[in-house]
């Protein structure tokens, strides 16, 4: 293979003036920390031959502006995009890409991260993650046994909600809004007021870390405690928060016994504040950090900020926590139900539990019609408490004496009997296996 000197030389160049640039735009990125933000943007990348016509750079396409939110920070943005571009092996030339799927895997149910009870209107209200959404019923709705569903009486839906993948629902008690927190791909808490519908922007919306995962408010003080899953922490804010504005305090550091934080209640009377803990630990400064603590619950004084350590510790394998999710306190007697996911069962402890202690009671078994419960509310004033069942799209009711294998007072739910939710969550890979013919999703 002969070649031509001159279109060497000029090639070399090419590749160095390449490389130059490629140096210089790293500098430029690293030294501007707002292009290093993830954008969570699904992107198809083509490699292409240009004819030496064509601009190196040409103009970009203008941003939408029709959704709502910044477009870096929307997910429906991505979800709607118009199409992609891919160029053919031969001639290099480029299509666009626009043709529906031979076959879709795709829940089209609801699935419940999150639950709570307006009592001032007598609603319940559910956080959807799969659609999502956010769904109100009447808090007396049962679906009949033949009954394929529900209808709830109310739904907030769509890109202008800014709802995504959130979770940790809490409602103002006075006037019904919404407080609902975003697990993963935005960092936000949206509020909605009482009455909202449709696809409609948030009343209010506030800034936050990533990871959120539960939220509780203080009435008295005017505050809303949020978790923060990692670096794991616990942020306070004012209740009428919004924009960019700063937490009041904030709990984290290594005396407090945070790790991966996720299920959150308060005690306003007695001014405690629980944390519910998975137990991963890790400092993301230093390679080799990670450690793997047993699931915990930490108990803190409800003003406490920095790096105060807990007044007492629930952990052990008495206790059962398992990947637990949401928590709710009953202020009246003591009692703090925890929705403990993958053990499939509601633990209730009491609050001045402390160490390797076994729940007081256990709702388990399969007449509670429990799949995979992730959210939990008590209803003081109705003596009930509701439970969120990621694994099967419904929400499940019982009373606050419930013990063992209870069957409960009623059940709403969202898809047909027996149905079993796919519970994807965010998947971001696929594997074919063809010896089995299976497909293998991580989630």
């Amino acid at each position: 293979m002969r070649i031509d000197r001159n279109e060497g030389g000029r090639a070399i160049f090419a590749g160095v003036v390449t490389i130059a640039i490629g140096l210089v735009y790293l500098s430029w990125v690293n030294s501007d920390s707002s292009l290093r933000k993830p954008t969570g943007y699904p992107q198809l990348v083509s490699i292409q031959e240009l004819p030496d016509s064509a601009e190196m750079c040409p103009p970009a396409e203008p941003a939408r502006t029709d959704l709502a939110g910044s477009p870096e920070d929307n997910l429906f943005a991505a979800l709607q995009a118009t199409s992609a571009h891919a160029a053919t092996a031969g001639a290099g030339d480029t299509v666009d890409v626009t043709r529906p799927p031979v076959r879709t895997i795709r829940d089209t149910y609801p699935i419940y991260s999150s639950v709570a009870v307006d009592t001032q209107h007598d609603e319940v209200v559910l956080q959807d993650t799969n659609l999502f959404g956010i769904k109100i019923f009447n808090r007396l709705d049962n679906t009949p046994p033949g009954a394929e569903s529900t209808a709830p009486k109310r739904v907030i839906e769509g890109p202008k909600t800014q709802n995504e993948y959130n979770n940790g629902l809490s409602i103002d008690p006075k006037n019904g809004d919404i407080y609902s927190v975003a697990m993963d791909t935005a960092d936000n808490m949206i509020v909605f007021s009482h009455d909202s519908q449709g696809d409609i922007p948030p009343v209010r919306r506030l800034s936050t870390p990533h990871r959120n995962f539960a939220s509780a408010i203080d009435e008295e003080k005017g505050e809303v405690f949020i978790t923060i899953q990692y670096p794991p922490k616990v942020m306070v804010y004012r209740k009428e928060a919004s924009g960019s504005e700063k937490p009041l305090r904030v709990l984290e550091g290594e005396h407090t016994g945070l790790y991966d934080a996720h299920g959150l209640a308060i005690d306003v009377k007695k001014k405690l504040m629980f944390v519910g803990n998975w137990g991963n630990a890790s400092d993301y400064r230093v390679a080799g950090s990670g450690k793997f603590y047993p699931p915990s619950i930490t108990v803190y004084p409800l003003d406490a900020s920095a790096d105060t350590a807990p007044l007492r510790v629930i952990q052990g394998p008495k206790t059962q926590l398992d990947w637990f999710g949401g928590m709710s306190l009953d202020p009246d007697n003591g009692n703090l139900y925890v929705a403990n996911d993958v053990g499939n069962a509601i633990l209730v402890f009491n609050e001045t539990d402390q160490g390797n202690v076994a729940p007081s009671r256990i709702i388990k078994g399969q007449k509670t019609g429990l799949s995979h419960p992730a959210g939990i509310s008590v209803d003081t004033k109705n003596k009930e408490f509701w439970v969120s069942n990621m694994g099967n799209s419904s929400v499940t009711c019982f009373s606050l004496t419930a013990n063992g294998d209870a069957a409960p007072v009623r059940t709403i739910r969202s898809a047909p009997a027996g149905r079993v939710s796919l519970k994807f969550g965010k998947p971001q890979a696929v594997a074919y296996d063809s010896k089995r013919e299976e497909y293998l999703v991580p989630n």
